[in-house]
């Protein structure tokens, strides 16, 4: 027999109480009634749902789909949205809120009470017309002169997940003081019941969209188109998007992996709905062997990424995050865009002598674009995983589909002269020497697991990773000069190599981020630095995981 905190009970049953979803209050009904007849399990449960809130995090809400303030629900969707509402209203910001929103399961619904919580409160309300990507949300607040913006997705997460993204006038996800400023307004939200409500806004017609694509089919330059293309939307909503914007701007139609062209919540052929995830990428190069095609590209489920995959001779290889931000840094600054070149402090060092080699600034930021956005006077900025900003004039955030267009364009130039994106990354190579990047990343079930490992790397630093001496230690937590506090400890190793080790920001992952940099001897070419180089990030994987114990 389990005895459950009495608190604990009453707490759900007020949940119960004021739940306007009759889905999730029978889902904690049902919870509870097992709690009472002493399931351990159910009791297991309902303290996790109960065990605080969803936080702002890297990326706004994120959580798993159910019953509690420790999940995503129409309760904590409501109370997101009227202490958003709050805020808006405590600095004086009169103008209309855009809301958008993917196809998970009840992102449509979220999005409703949504804009009826800001009409409620009198401001205006503007819908996308149906679920679309997240740069497009990005780029409506700028073209439309809102106040904020929401976007409901949980971008490349499980399928169980949904997630509330926030982001201000300027374009930009929220970054503190804003994101403390706004929770503390959601939790002094009173009964759901008492939250005014207004209608559901003004639902945007399918010019918002065109304009978007443009404005990215615009940034393509003159030049050859012949491209044979394949392409997954991932189940996602980028499909229509990048179909469009590809024929806008000369390339024939791709060929799409039937079995995820559509808008799927469940995501059943994958296991994860993320380009990076082995596996996911599996349909699409399989299609691309079939049909010999020249590029794979694909996006995650709200298209704010961009994957490639590219032939080689021993079948088609995913790109790297790093290198296709190689790439596309390489075609925006020999095509002449100037301003600040910046990246995540877990990217690639790459971008910054590539940077100075044309006379240009560079940045780093801590993770995610809500900093990489803010960069003043940013030409383009990405991050390792699979997020890019080549246009930040329009969308300041990352941007899966005008990423992928400027990829096409890239490749489909190279192939003019009878070269593949491997080549220019070679070209890179011998000029900046060969920057190799991996990633350990470890998913935990518990947490703690994540916080034990951290101090284990704090209580007993490595003075050698993979062979080569640490030079530095940064504790990231304390900040600097340049960055503000965060979770994590970069690792400066002798020869250029670096190692970060970081809490995921979205999902119960502790990752390590490594690179190497192996001079290119031009004699032997940049196979045998890659062979080198294979060596040396294992050697360092190996070494990083036994510090950390994981």
């Amino acid at each position: 027999m389990t005895t459950t905190d009495p608190a604990l009970l009453d707490a759900a049953r007020t949940w119960i109480a004021e739940d306007p979803d009759p889905r999730t209050r029978e889902e904690l009904e049902q919870v509870v009634a097992r709690v009472e007849a002493g399931d351990a399990a159910a009791a297991a449960d309902l303290t996790d749902r109960f065990a605080g809130t969803l936080e702002f995090g890297t990326a706004g809400l994120r959580g798993a789909i159910g019953a509690g303030p420790n999940r995503m629900n129409r309760v904590v969707v409501t109370r997101a949205a009227a202490g958003l509402v709050a805020y808006l209203k405590d600095i004086g910001a009169t103008g209309p809120v855009v809301i958008g929103y993917d196809a998970r399961h009840d992102s449509d619904v979220y999005a409703r009470d949504t804009a009826e919580v800001v009409t409620g409160a009198g401001l205006a309300a503007h819908v996308l017309p149906r679920p679309l990507p997240t740069p497009l949300l990005a780029y409506a607040i700028r073209e439309l002169g809102c106040s904020a913006g929401v976007m409901v997705t949980a971008s490349h997460n499980p399928p169980q997940d949904n997630g509330y993204k926030v982001y201000l006038g300027d374009g930009s996800q929220i970054v503190p003081p804003a994101d403390e400023e706004i929770a503390a307004r959601i939790a002094a939200v009173g009964p759901v019941a008492d939250v005014p409500r207004g209608n559901g806004g003004t639902v945007l017609d399918e010019s918002i969209l065109d304009r978007y694509l443009d404005t990215i089919a615009g940034l393509a330059a003159d030049g050859p188109r012949d491209l044979d293309i394949v392409y997954t939307p991932l189940h996602g909503v980028g499909g229509t998007a990048v179909a469009q914007v590809l024929e806008s701007a000369g390339f024939s139609e791709p060929r799409v992996v039937a079995e995820q062209e559509h808008p799927d919540p469940d995501f059943p052929t994958v296991a994860f709905p993320n380009p990076e995830e082995p596996g996911a990428m599996d349909l699409a190069m399989a299609l691309a062997e079939q049909h010999g095609a020249d590029l794979v590209v694909a996006n995650d489920p709200d298209a704010d990424r961009c994957a490639a995959a590219v032939p080689g001779p021993h079948g088609w290889r995913m790109l790297r995050g790093d290198e296709v931000g190689a790439l596309l840094a390489h075609a925006l600054l020999t095509s002449g865009k100037q301003g600040t070149y910046a990246t995540s402090i877990v990217s690639s060092s790459l971008l910054g002598k590539m940077a100075a080699a044309h006379g240009q600034p560079y940045a780093e930021t801590l993770t995610g674009f809500k900093w990489i956005g803010r960069v003043d006077g940013l030409a383009f900025g990405y991050e390792e995983a699979l997020g890019y900003c080549v246009d930040p004039e329009h969308v300041k955030d990352k941007d899966g589909v005008s990423a992928l267009l400027l990829l096409c364009e890239l490749a489909a130039r190279a192939k003019a002269e009878g070269r593949g994106l491997v080549d220019l990354l070679d070209d890179i190579a011998l000029e900046h020497g060969l920057h190799a990047t991996d990633q350990l990343s470890v998913r935990v079930t518990d947490l703690a697991e994540i916080a034990a490992a951290m101090e284990r790397l704090r209580t007993t630093p490595p003075a050698e990773l993979g062979g080569l001496a640490v030079e530095r230690v940064d504790d990231l937590a304390t900040g600097s000069a340049d960055l503000p506090p965060t979770e994590g400890l970069r690792y400066s190793l002798a020869g250029g190599a670096r190692v970060v080790v970081r809490p995921s920001g979205t999902e119960p992952k502790l990752k390590c981020y490594l690179e190497v940099v192996v001079p290119v001897d031009p004699e032997d070419g940049v196979d045998a630095a890659r062979i080198h180089a294979v060596g040396r990030l294992d050697a360092l994987r190996s070494d990083i995981k036994a510090a950390a114990g994981i």
